[in-house]
């Protein structure tokens, strides 16, 4: 578990290692060998060139509670990113397995933080999101979901992720035109609607972006801030599609007065055309208008699509049970289907 990646109200962010690991060639580990995980009789081997402090130790946890604190109170520190990027190698506390009494200090040292930093927001990030712990979704405010920033694999990342963490407490980034994790070059509109249903951010050198881009990332960024309480509060719909080359998602408002739902073409179609997707969880008796939403061209080949790209109106039932035409896209592309009630 290493030390968080810190911002103040600057927005210039820096990096502070105070950390629950611990180099053995360093003052603290010559003064306090004591201090690591450790079976008794015995050094554990290094990872990451590190031992791992034991914050079962009371000693441990205060050193490491003060110091985190410190840079926090002097800089006016408001956002930590925690990475726990570090395996517990031969985690035991006087003799006794630690996993658990580990865990549950670092659970108690966010609190604790939070409790003397009022408005100090944590992000908990676990091997790029591989290890995300349920329990810290008490402490956290926020998860990274993953390291793998593809828009594609991105999709099925935050399908399952978010069946046990809420989408609002999941970072999903619009990354750049090529994938660093795949190579592969996604269009502003794959990235932009796979990004949106969650905690979004920017993770691209927008100085590498051409003007359509920033104008394409200029309306995003709007229309996230327009929709954010409806995406951090609303329903989330999976829906059950009969293509297994596409997938569709959504999320409805409590009161089912606005939704968004997302088609994403993931890979080509065996059929000719692509089937209807549903979009259940609307008020079956309401009459709601459903347009699509683009940010920059549009995705698809087709030189006329389905009507309801320019904005239909047909009733929750309609929608739920019929559903809306798909347009013919590229592989790798998506678009977004914007629904607003209009019958009050």
């Amino acid at each position: 578990m290493c030390g968080p990646t810190v911002s103040g109200p600057s927005s210039i962010a820096s990096r502070a290692w105070a950390c629950s690991s611990a180099n053995p060639d360093s003052d603290l580990y010559r003064a306090h060998p004591d201090w690591i995980l450790q079976v008794p009789g015995r050094v554990p081997p290094l990872a990451r060139h590190q031992l791992v402090l034991d914050l079962a130790n009371e000693d441990a946890y205060s050193h490491v509670l003060e110091k985190v604190h410190a840079v926090i109170s002097e800089y006016g520190v408001d956002y930590i990113k925690w990475d726990h990027n570090r395996f517990l190698t031969d985690p035991g506390h006087e003799g006794a397995a630690a996993v658990r009494r580990q865990t549950e200090a670092l659970y108690r040292m966010f609190d604790e933080l939070r409790r003397r930093n009022l408005g100090l927001e944590i992000e908990s990030c676990a091997s790029g999101g591989g290890r995300v712990d349920l329990g810290m979704a008490m402490h956290a405010d926020r998860f990274w979901t993953s390291d793998q920033n593809d828009a594609l694999e991105r999709q099925q990342i935050q399908r399952w992720t978010s069946l046990v963490i809420p989408p609002e407490m999941l970072g999903t980034h619009i990354g750049p035109t090529d994938s660093h994790g795949t190579g592969r070059r996604h269009s502003v509109q794959m990235r932009a609607v796979t990004a949106l249903f969650g905690h979004a951010g920017i993770e691209w050198n927008l100085l590498d972006a051409t003007d359509d881009e920033l104008a394409a990332l200029t309306e995003w960024t709007a229309f996230y801030r327009a929709e954010r309480e409806l995406l951090h509060t609303g329903r989330v719909v999976r829906v059950e599609h009969s293509d297994p080359s596409a997938l569709a998602h959504g999320v409805v408002a409590q009161d089912r007065s606005r939704a968004l739902f997302a088609y994403v073409q993931c890979t080509t179609t065996a059929a000719t055309r692509p089937s209807a997707f549903r979009l259940p969880g609307l008020d079956p008796a309401a009459t709601y208008r459903v347009r699509a939403q683009y940010f920059g061209p549009a995705a698809t080949i087709q030189r006329r699509g389905p009507a309801w790209l320019d904005g239909v109106e047909a009733t929750g039932a309609a929608l739920a049970n019929l559903g809306l035409r798909a347009p013919i896209l590229w592989p790798e592309e998506a678009v977004l289907a914007v629904v607003e009630r209009v019958d009050g």
